[in-house]
C-alpha cells in the first residue's frame, strides 16, 4: 500500500502500513502525533478514509484555534453533524441489520477460538493460532463482533475431530467476492429454496454437495441480479 501524504496548515496527515508511516514519521518534526489504526479494512475504503479525516481534522484544527464565538461553534457543529438526517428507509435498513445480526448471535452456533480448540483438542496455549489458521486458509469462515472472532459451531466436523468440513472451504471460495463473514452467516440459516426451503447449515454435513451447489446458485442469482 502507498504512503499517502497531505498537509494543510498546522496538519499533516500521513497514511499506509505502519512501517510506511514510520519511515515518514522518522523525518517528522511534528509536536505531537494521532494515529487511527485499522486491522483490515478495503483499500478503497482506506483511501476514502484518509481523505476524509485528512479534511475533517483540518477543519477541526483550523476552527478550534479561532475565538470560541457563536460562528465559530455553529461551524463546528455543521462539520460534526452529518450532511443530511437519515432517511426513513436508512434507519429501516439498520434496523433490519440490527434484528439479523442480533438473530445470528442469539442461535446459540457460534464458538470463540478457544471454545474450538477445545473441542478440537488443540494447543491451549494459544488457543486462537489454529482457528485463525484455518480462516486465513479459506477452511472456515468467522463473525467478528465486540472485538472478537466468532466461528460457526455447524461448519466442524465432529467424524473428523471438529475440524472444518471440507465442503466449507468450497463454499467460501464460491461466496469469494460476494458475502462477508456475516453474509454467510445469513446465508447459512436462511430458509434456502433451492435446499426445498432447508437451511444450508443443516445440510452441510448431510448433503454438502447440494450446499456447495445452492451456494452457486446464489452466486450465479448475485451476478445476474
Amino acid at each position: 500500500m502507498h504512503v499517502a501524504t497531505e498537509d494543510h496548515p498546522g496538519v499533516s496527515t500521513l497514511a499506509g502500513t505502519p512501517k510506511e508511516v514510520q519511515a515518514q514519521l522518522g523525518r517528522s518534526h511534528a509536536e505531537r502525533v494521532l494515529v487511527l489504526a485499522f486491522d483490515q479494512v478495503q483499500p478503497k475504503v482506506f483511501d476514502t478514509l484518509t481523505e476524509n479525516v485528512t479534511h475533517v481534522t483540518a477543519s477541526l484544527f483550523e476552527i478550534l484555534r479561532e475565538q470560541h464565538d457563536r460562528q465559530s461553534l455553529e461551524r463546528l457543529a455543521d462539520l460534526l453533524l452529518p450532511r443530511t438526517p437519515p432517511s426513513p428507509r436508512l434507519l429501516k435498513e439498520a434496523a433490519m441489520l440490527i434484528q439479523a445480526r442480533k438473530a445470528v448471535l442469539e442461535s446459540g452456533d457460534w464458538l470463540t477460538a478457544a471454545d474450538v480448540a477445545q473441542l478440537a483438542g488443540l494447543s491451549t496455549r494459544n488457543p486462537s493460532a489454529q482457528p485463525n489458521k484455518w480462516k486465513k486458509q479459506g477452511q472456515i469462515f468467522a463473525i467478528h463482533h465486540g472485538g472478537i472472532d466468532y466461528f460457526p459451531g455447524y461448519g466442524l466436523d465432529p467424524d473428523a475431530g471438529f475440524r472444518p468440513f471440507k465442503a466449507m472451504g468450497r463454499i467460501i471460495e464460491a461466496f469469494a467476492g460476494h458475502k462477508d463473514g456475516w453474509g454467510m452467516a445469513y446465508w447459512f440459516r436462511a430458509d434456502n429454496g433451492f435446499l426445498g426451503g432447508k437451511r444450508p447449515q443443516d445440510l452441510l454435513a448431510s448433503a454438502p454437495e447440494r450446499v456447495i451447489e445452492a451456494a452457486r446458485d446464489e452466486v450465479r442469482g448475485i451476478t445476474h441480479g
